[in-house]
């Protein structure tokens, strides 16, 4: 692809976005088609641009679907299974994290036990909860205090999952990335609800 003006293609993604009328759009499938048809029409993208931008909004649209539990099924070529997302099997992706429960613990069973139900129901790639072991993470320097906890940066070694390769079935992950981390100061104590709100950020934002 030739080289991608990402603040363009973020423009004509919200122009898609604002000229959407809900009483004629009145659902996830007609929001995403008419974006899609405006992305095509526009002027301002070249075409690995439209690519880009479509892609952009399909990784939504898949989120949207299997979410919903709503659209058009396919047969996914790997697993077999009827999967509603277009870009990856949300099943595969799944079964991928699942056959790696074995393989990471944080020590913890609460939040094991909490990182696997989320992973188990993960809608999208990008928003995968998982455990990042300590030896994952470099550089890391206090930031602040705040909320009974105190804030660091750090770099993440691999960075979080970003997508599914199909051809190797297996998840791609971003490469080095800058962390924020909390420190929980009374892990053995912590409450349930607060996991869960951790899971849920991340999962549906």
């Amino acid at each position: 692809m030739s080289n991608i003006r990402k603040e363009v293609v973020n423009a004509a993604i919200n122009r898609a976005f604002s000229l959407i009328d809900t009483a004629i759009h009145n659902n996830i499938h007609k929001h995403f088609e008419f974006k899609k048809q405006t992305l095509l029409a526009d002027n301002s993208l070249t075409v690995d641009e439209k690519t880009e931008a479509i892609k952009k909004i399909t990784e939504t649209y898949d989120r949207d679907k299997v979410f919903n539990n709503s659209g058009t099924k396919r047969i996914c070529e790997n697993c077999n299974q009827e999967c509603l997302a277009t870009l990856f099997c949300e099943y595969c992706v799944r079964n991928y994290l699942k056959a790696n429960f074995s393989n990471w613990t944080s020590g913890n069973d609460n939040i094991d036990n909490l990182i696997q139900k989320c992973q188990s129901e993960t809608l999208i790639p990008k928003q995968i909860i998982e455990w990042i072991p300590y030896n994952n993470l470099q550089n890391l320097e206090y930031l602040t205090e705040g909320g009974f906890s105190k804030i660091y940066t750090a770099s993440w070694i691999d960075g979080y999952y970003i997508e599914w390769n199909s051809k190797k079935q297996q998840l791609k992950r971003f490469g080095k990335q800058k962390v924020i981390l909390k420190k929980l100061e009374n892990v053995e104590n912590a409450n349930q609800s607060w996991f869960e709100e951790v899971c849920i950020s991340k999962m549906y934002n």
